[in-house]
């Protein structure tokens, strides 16, 4: 069909016209109507006060027709402004057309009123004793007055109201010649007009500045209410948009740690089964296999912790708590986990002033400190690594040097920087080429969590320096005196000849490399991957005390390592057991309850000489 032939379409209705907003000087205009009205009962007592007063003084001495006329136009005048006052009352938020009719029929019985009065004073001078005409003329007068509240901001109204009761009045006592005095108290009253309106029009400016202001101050509430409105809704937007910000940031992170959780799961199984192919084999070429497996692993390992650390960085996730740290504790657990390695490449690895103590979040300085002599280590190929301790002007200054490559000088104001790796002027080795660039960034924004200003020096071919500038502390309680099986150093060597391991792993790979791998350093095995297969091991007569738990922290159906240390160590409560939990969450949280439940904790992937470290510790064992 063509054009011609479709239905025409209805015109489309403009939008309604939104209700125009009134002006200032409307809105001062209708708040003067209304204060007219506000203003009405009292003048209704007033004038039902001056009727009552005016039949008491003059019903005995006016002709009965005279007064009883004039009091019954009074009260019926006074009974229509009742009715045009309760009228207003029954409609108070009427619109402005209806409150200026209202107004027009407002100002004709005032106008009544005042003609009323002043034909009192011409129906009732010269009545009685001159106290009668003080009388009326006093309470005729105070309805003038009166007026200049009521009447002020309507100035024709109250002019005309005034002259309605004055000019008769003044007029009435001037023409009066049966009083000497006459002309004199009709000059006192003319001056008297002159006065009150005088009065009128300064009250009326006072009133109009005050009602001016009222009407500024509501148009300032208004617009106050409708930016507090909109504030309120742009900040519940922004709660909002904060809250969601906040979900994603902790998904992202429970997201990674989840998935950091299960690849380092079979990392761990890779590393412990190339350790027990190390220990099978003698051939040259698997030893090397088995190194760069387990580089590898350990570079792997490292991606994992550097990036789940800037993201628990970035979300806030980290929190800081200060205590007192021994520099002997702290340099025995770096001690503990790096001198292998050092000394593996041939470096002197030493601990200077282990005597101080620092206020610091102790996890949070092990791991600068732990970044920090790491890298050294990667770093360096001759020499070796120093990590002091040193008090100036009151405070510690923590240090890290090293003799490796160093860093060229352009390059040191760019190595806190995420995702920076310094190009040094020749290629790095294989072992140094490892990480995403964050360990450095990382360190950095701990160091600014702890309040804790950092400084590098560093010259290309003679090392690197990094420092940390701590508040010094209190030395707390005098620690344990160590035990005949304690080492400061840990050898690499280790035989386990006649030890009892009990190792609880859910996952079977990892399970069956940590059973061949202790096994092939002569400890005798017994291996569990749930909690109930613990128990049901201990409710039977084969049961016999571990030398050495080895926990996976998290177990099948919610359960946990701790748990299962807890059942161990209730059935054999006569004797000590040493305890190891392996974990693959790096989210934290684990260090207060490794203190509480007495445990040394490990994260997955952990290679075999990390492995052989902690276990030489927890039992006492040296190269035999």
């Amino acid at each position: 069909m063509g054009p011609a032939s479709e239905a025409p379409q209805a015109p489309v209705a403009p939008p309604p016209a939104a209700p125009a907003w009134p002006t200032r000087a409307q809105r001062g205009e209708i708040d003067h109507i209304r204060a007219l009205y506000v203003q009405t009962p009292a003048t209704l007592t007033g004038n039902l006060a001056g009727l009552l007063l005016m039949g008491l003084i003059f019903v005995p001495l006016a002709p009965r027709p005279q007064v009883g006329g004039w009091l019954l136009a009074g009260a019926l005048l006074w009974l229509l402004r009742l009715a045009h006052y309760l009228r207003f009352r029954r409609h108070p938020r009427s619109d402005e057309a209806l409150l200026r009719r209202w107004r027009t029929s407002w100002k004709a019985l005032v106008l009544g009123q005042g003609a009323m009065w002043g034909l009192a004073v011409w129906l009732f001078w010269g009545l009685g004793t001159p106290y009668h005409a003080v009388s009326l003329i006093l309470i005729v007068y105070s309805y003038c007055l009166g007026s200049v509240q009521l009447l002020a901001t309507q100035p024709r109204v109250f002019l005309g109201f005034i002259s309605l009761v004055l000019v008769p009045t003044i007029s009435r006592i001037a023409s009066d010649s049966s009083h000497a005095w006459h002309l004199q108290l009709a000059t006192i009253l003319t001056l008297l007009f002159g006065i009150t309106v005088v009065m009128a029009r300064t009250y009326s400016g006072a009133l109009g500045q005050a009602i001016t202001l009222k009407a500024r101050t509501d148009e300032l509430a208004a617009r106050l209410r409708a930016e507090t409105a909109q504030a309120d809704e742009a900040r519940r937007a922004a709660e909002e948009a904060r809250r969601v910000a906040e979900a994603a940031s902790r998904a992202k992170t429970q997201f990674f740690a989840a998935a950091s959780h299960d690849l380092r799961q079979p990392l761990h199984a890779m590393g412990l089964f190339a350790e027990t192919l190390r220990q099978r084999s003698h051939d040259p070429e698997v030893a090397s296999l088995v190194n760069s497996i387990n580089e590898s692993v350990d570079a792997l390992e490292g991606l994992f912790g550097e990036l789940l650390d800037i993201t628990r960085i970035d979300t806030g996730g980290v929190d800081v708590n200060p205590a007192p740290v021994r520099m002997r504790e702290l340099f025995a657990r770096l001690r503990l986990h790096f001198e292998p390695l050092a000394f593996e490449k041939g470096l002197a690895l030493r601990f200077r002033g282990e005597s101080h103590v620092a206020q610091a979040d102790p996890v949070l300085l092990e791991r600068v400190l732990r970044n920090w002599v790491s890298n050294a280590i990667r770093y360096t190929d001759d020499g070796g690594v120093i990590v002091a301790c040193r008090a100036c002007r009151g405070r510690l200054r923590l240090q890290v040097w090293d003799s490796g490559i160093g860093i060229a000088e352009a390059s040191l104001p760019r190595i806190w920087d995420e995702f920076y790796q310094v190009q040094g002027n020749r290629p790095l080795q294989a072992h140094h080429r490892k990480g995403l660039g964050l360990g450095l960034a990382i360190v950095k924004r701990l160091a600014d969590l702890m309040a804790a200003p950092v400084t590098v020096r560093s010259r290309l071919g003679r090392g690197t320096v990094f420092e940390l500038e701590l508040p010094a502390g209190r030395a707390p309680r005098a620690p344990p005196e160590p035990g005949p099986g304690d080492s400061a150093r840990v050898p690499l060597g280790l035989t386990l000849q006649g030890r009892l391991i009990l190792v609880v792993e859910d996952e079977a790979a990892v399970r069956e490399g940590l059973v061949v791998l202790l096994q092939a350093w002569g400890a005798d095995v017994v291996a569990f991957d749930t909690l109930e297969a613990v128990e049901g091991w201990l409710a039977s007569p084969v049961a016999t005390p571990p030398d050495l738990l080895l926990v996976d922290y998290r177990l099948p159906q919610g359960r946990t390592g701790i748990e299962a240390l807890t059942a161990l160590r209730r059935h054999w409560q006569s004797r000590p057991l040493p305890a190891i939990l392996v974990t693959g969450s790096t989210l934290g949280g684990h260090e207060a309850e490794a203190e509480t439940h007495d445990y040394h904790l490990l994260i997955k992937p952990v290679l075999p000489n990390k492995l052989r470290a902690m276990i030489a510790f927890k039992l006492g064992v040296r190269q035999g």
